[in-house]
Order: structure tokens, then sequence, then C-alpha cells
């Protein structure tokens, strides 16, 4: 059931799910909705049931707990100067996600679970600022009047090879290596933090997803479930759907965060 916060002088509803989708076992997804921080995240484990769910699980609990216990005092505990509000939340937006690393890190090498890891994408709402921390490939996209754009960028093999200009999007369809992450939590024992910020507008609509959604849908697909469907919740259940009616190869796991007008 989708959940709505207040912004400055608007409001911003959430609503997510995540699911096994048609060919796994298990789901290696995890997620996390707002209860009462404007903060949401999707995470895709990787190195099977064993280990994958353990990491995804790790790094939203430790990203949640992270922000729950700085909510009041983070600005006064930091040993740095904080120039503004802004600059200190990206601050603890990238602290939090550096702190799961660490965490699924040392969990891997005291239980030797050397293939345990997992994407992130998390989104925290400002008052008039939305702070988007990213390490992996699972996405964040932004609809704003009917146009889709995606605001991360996937630290993948194939992303790197399209970077390079050795590779066409076109020739990238069919490459059998497309789904190999070159940056993730628990790979190496620090991580780079990619953080992205904007003013968020009357109408915009963020999306959260691991692969198993955008790996099986098109912009073009997304754009348009989003733009049809104007309930939050079944929205989500329709994206899923069509993921699954795509192949569902992989987990599937979606949130979205869309700005409303204050009540």
């Amino acid at each position: 059931m989708s959940s709505s916060f207040p912004l400055d002088d608007k409001r911003v509803r959430f609503s997510g799910a995540t699911n096994i989708g048609r060919k796994r076992e298990h789901n290696e997804d995890s997620i996390a909705l707002p209860t009462t921080l404007r903060l949401a995240i999707v995470a895709d484990g990787m190195g099977g049931h064993a280990s994958g769910d353990v990491a995804s699980r790790l790094a939203v609990d430790t990203v949640t707990e992270y922000f729950l216990a700085t909510a009041d005092q983070q600005t006064l505990t930091w040993p740095y100067k904080v120039e503004s509000e802004e600059r200190a939340e990206v601050m603890r937006m990238t602290q939090a996600v550096m702190l799961a690393n660490m965490n699924i890190w040392e969990r891997t090498q005291k239980e030797g679970q050397s293939r345990m890891g997992t994407t992130i994408v998390a989104l925290y709402f400002l008052d008039d600022k939305v702070i988007i921390g990213h390490v992996g490939d699972s996405r964040c996209y932004r609809m704003r009047e009917g146009e889709l754009v995606q605001l991360t960028e996937d630290h993948s093999l194939i992303n790197d090879y399209i970077k390079m200009k050795r590779m066409t999007a076109e020739e990238a369809e069919n490459w059998p290596h497309k789904n190999v992450v070159v940056r993730a939590l628990g790979m190496k024992e620090s991580v780079a933090v990619d953080i992205f910020t904007e003013k968020p507008m009357l109408g915009d609509c963020y999306v959260l997803c691991s692969d198993g959604l955008s790996g099986m849908l098109t912009d073009d697909q997304l754009a348009g479930a989003i733009g049809a469907e104007r309930d939050l919740d079944r929205c989500v259940e329709k994206l899923i759907d069509m993921a699954n009616e795509a192949g569902g190869v992989d987990n599937i796991s979606v949130v979205l965060a869309r700005v409303e007008a204050g009540s």
C-alpha cells in the first residue's frame, strides 16, 4: 500500500514491491520503503541464495539504520565542516552506502564467501531536493512531463564497452556478458559511491529498480506504463507483471516515488 510524506509545499508518495520472477528459485533482491524517513532503497544481491539475499538485506538494513541513527545529530558528529544541508545529506548518503559496503566485506571475510555482494540504489528526499546514491547496475529513472530519463549510470562491463565505443547499444543487446557488474558492494574493502542531486518538480515520478525490471522492459514500455496508471500500487503491479510476461528471467524489484500537490 502506498504511503505519502510532506515536502515543503508538496508531498511525495511511495509504493514498491519485489518479485521472484519466473526463472529463479530464490529472491536475492531486497527493498526498503519509507516508514518515518523519506528514504527508499533497492538492492540486487549477487552470489547465489546462500549469500546474495544476505548481502542485499544487509545493505538495505545498514543504510536505513544509519539514516535513522543520524537523523537528528549528523551535522554535529561529522568531523568536517558542513557547508549546507544538501552537502551534509550528500555526505550522509555516501557514508551510509560506504558503511554497507564495509559490513558486507567484513561478513564476506569472516564467512569466506568470496562472491557475496549486491548492487544498491537509494533515494532520499529533502524538502526541496532529492539525493540518489548508487553502486552497480540497479537504476534510478525520473519521469517528468512524459519523458523518462535514466539518472544513474550502470557500473557494468557492457556500459564500459559502450563508453569506450567498442560496442554499440544495438550490439550490446545480444552480448553474452552484458550482466557483468564491475562495481558493487562487497567486492572490495572500499567502494566509490555515485551521487546525484536535483530539485524535484510537481508531477515527477522517480523509479528505482533492479535489472530484473530494466533488463526486461524498454524505456518506452516503462514510460508508457507509468504514464497510463495513476494509482502507484497498481502501477508497481503492472510493471512487475510486464517484466514477468517478457520472460521474468531475474528477480524483479521496483519502487516508485511521485511528487504530488500538498494537502
